[in-house]
């Protein structure tokens, strides 16, 4: 166990969209070995058993439930949180972490309608709904203690994150709306005096996964070698932050954004040089990696 410090001890309810990969399996996988209860879900049903197989096997007698959930269908939304809430009991983090950033990194006149499409309807919609029903239920939960004792966390772009990415026209856009979704809920909740839920952003910076990685060319990928990090990392620093959130609402980053700029600078100089990629963008082994 990976006990956070002892006003954290107790063992929290997660839910974990997008769970059975990358950056939300290492988060579930953290949520885990600090003792949480935690629900996943996933689209595609061998990749989600897979994933809960994984997971009880890296945490012994670690209690996690998953089920097949797309973020952007309404009927599948209503009852993923049913199933977080009937496992679960009470759900004390809820993290939407599901996403896509699109099938190419290309033009918008050069995307297929159904890929924009689906970029937004995952990215944007899915995220909406999730918090729509996660709030009806942590308002219906018992109150624990003075201010927020649950907390709702949305992974959007900054305005500085929505200009620096590379990814397609839907992806930046549908996320730089997430991150205004974070905050005008926010709102709707003081104006309707819901003080029992907080609603945050959170900003994991470039995780090295497959969604990072789609359709990146040569350069990209040696730019991630200076920039990114791999999701087990990430989850480390962020899980901990997470557990103990407070307030109504904030920024919780991995890296400072003062942080991120020195390295995309130190870049030009070399700064991690074949660290995850070779000149040419190939994948480096992991056991060769400086």
């Amino acid at each position: 166990m990976r006990p956070d410090g002892p006003s954290f001890n107790r063992s929290l309810g997660v839910v974990v969209t997008g769970g059975t990969s990358g950056l939300g399996r290492a988060m579930a996988q953290e949520f885990l070995l600090a003792g949480d209860r935690v629900v996943i879900c996933g689209r595609d049903r061998k990749r989600l058993e897979s994933a809960l197989c994984q997971l009880r096997d890296a945490v012994s007698g670690g209690k996690v439930y998953g089920t097949v959930c797309d973020v952007s269908d309404r009927m599948q939304v209503r009852s993923f949180a049913a199933f977080a809430a009937s496992r679960l009991g009470v759900i004390d983090r809820w993290i939407n972490n599901a996403g896509t950033a699109g099938g190419f990194r290309r033009p918008l006149w050069e995307l297929d309608p159904s890929d924009i499409d689906e970029t937004c309807r995952t990215n944007l919609s899915g995220t909406m709904m999730m918090c729509a029903e996660v709030v009806r239920i942590m308002n219906s939960q018992p109150v624990v203690g003075p201010g927020p004792g649950y907390h709702i966390f949305n992974m959007g772009f900054s305005l500085p994150g929505f200009r620096a990415s590379p990814t397609s026209e839907p992806h930046r856009i549908s996320k730089r709306a997430v991150a205004l979704t974070t905050a005008e809920l926010r709102r709707e909740l003081r104006a309707g005096r819901i003080d029992s839920v907080g609603v945050h952003e959170l900003s994991p910076g470039l995780v090295l996964t497959g969604l990072l990685l789609k359709d990146a060319g040569r350069d990209e990928r040696r730019f991630f070698n200076a920039v990114a990090e791999l999701p087990e990392s990430v989850a480390a620093v962020l899980v901990p932050r997470i557990r103990q959130a407070k307030g109504m609402g904030g920024t919780i980053r991995f890296r400072s954004v003062p942080h991120m700029l020195a390295r995309q600078f130190a870049s030009l100089f070399g700064f991690g040089k074949g660290r995850f990629f070779d000149p040419d963008g190939r994948r480096m082994p992991r056991r060769d990696r400086p």
